[in-house]
C-alpha cells in the first residue's frame, strides 16, 4: 500500500502561484509514475502532469508552460509548481501513484483561483 497526502492548496488571485506537495509513505518501492490530476465541479477527473521514475515528464496542454512537476530522488515527495494561475484552474487536485497494475490516490487539496 502507498499512502499519499497532498498539501499546499488554497485561494489565490488570477496570475498568482501555488506549490502543491504530495508526501508518499508506505511501500513506495517500485512506484513507476506519480502524477497530479484535478477535478472541477461537474467535470471528470483529468491528468494535469505526471513524472516517471526515469524523470520524464508529461503535461496536459492546458498547463504547459505554466506548471512544473518535480520530485525528490526517493519518491517520497512530488511537487506541482503552478504559475500564472487562471480561474479555470480551480479544482480539487489529487496526487496519484502508479505501481505495477495498482493506482493509489490522495484525498485531494482544493485550489481556488479568483478573477
Amino acid at each position: 500500500q502507498v499512502q499519499l497526502v497532498e498539501s499546499g492548496g488554497g485561494l489565490v488571485q488570477a496570475g498568482g502561484s501555488l506549490r502543491l506537495s504530495c508526501a508518499a509513505s508506505g511501500n513506495i518501492f517500485s512506484i513507476n509514475t506519480m502524477g497530479w490530476y484535478r477535478q472541477a465541479p461537474g467535470k471528470q477527473r483529468e491528468l494535469v502532469a505526471a513524472i516517471a521514475w526515469s524523470g520524464i515528464t508529461n503535461y496536459a496542454d492546458f498547463v504547459k508552460g505554466r506548471f512544473t512537476i518535480s520530485r525528490d530522488n526517493t519518491w517520497r515527495t512530488v511537487y506541482l509548481q503552478m504559475n500564472s494561475l487562471k480561474p479555470e484552474d480551480t479544482a480539487v487536485y489529487y496526487c496519484n501513484a502508479a505501481k505495477y497494475a495498482y493506482s493509489f490516490w490522495g484525498q485531494g487539496t482544493q485550489v481556488t483561483v479568483s478573477s
